[in-house]
């Protein structure tokens, strides 16, 4: 083949891994050598996507490669579509779940609480019931027993949507209240229950004797 310009020579769009490109090595006397398509991508350096905008596109899920920035645009974007999050807070998302709760004072919007309806006349209070609201439904007298085991921190609310009136009972529980008051005054009334140590709780709220 006659000698070209490299600027005559036909383009490679799409280099195979074995196609070899001709290099000049000058780590000391300048000799050209050859290395190929494959060699030479998996030495190229790693480009930093900080400060980047517009899209950025990762091809799976692992970014551990990647460096801080990866880790760093990863963080932003997940900040962007949570919307109020403080990164901080997205930070300790493992699996779904916020490990540390810290969302460092950063406001909480758009946040409902789960309902737990009940139209029997005894239930007894489940460590899933923690930051959901009980309604009770009943025409008669209706038992909420507080077991021991749902641990220090849980927090409910507990309506009384009928008429029957609501009765906490302790079961190896403690139940503090400021007015030694063990019930829901009445129909439409609201208690909470706050454990504030280990199987010991403050109810509070519309309450009566």
């Amino acid at each position: 083949m006659a000698n070209k310009k490299i600027s005559e020579l036909p383009s490679l769009t799409t280099p195979a891994s074995g196609d070899q490109i001709a290099v000049v090595d000058v780590s000391g006397t300048p000799t050209t050598k050859r290395v190929t398509a494959n060699n030479l991508m998996t030495l190229a350096p790693v480009q930093s996507v900080a400060g980047r905008t517009g899209t950025v596109t990762l091809s799976n899920t692992d970014i551990s490669g990647l460096g801080s920035a990866a880790t760093t645009a990863s963080t932003d974007y997940a900040t962007a579509a949570q919307g109020t999050l403080a990164d901080s807070a997205l930070q300790s998302v493992s699996a779904g779940e916020l490990t540390d709760g810290n969302f460092d004072g950063t406001a909480i919007l758009g946040f409902d609480a789960s309902i737990n309806d009940q139209t029997g006349t005894a239930y007894t209070l489940l460590a899933g019931d923690a930051g959901k609201v009980v309604v009770l439904n009943n025409g008669s007298a209706v038992t909420v027993t507080v077991p021991s085991g749902l641990g220090a921190g849980f927090t409910c609310s507990v309506v009384q949507k009928g008429a029957g009136q609501v009765t906490f009972v302790a079961s190896s529980t403690t139940i503090n209240n400021r007015q030694s008051h063990t019930k829901i005054a009445g129909q439409h009334g609201v208690a909470t229950l706050i454990s504030t140590a280990s199987d010991v709780f403050v109810l509070a709220g519309d309450t009566a004797s």
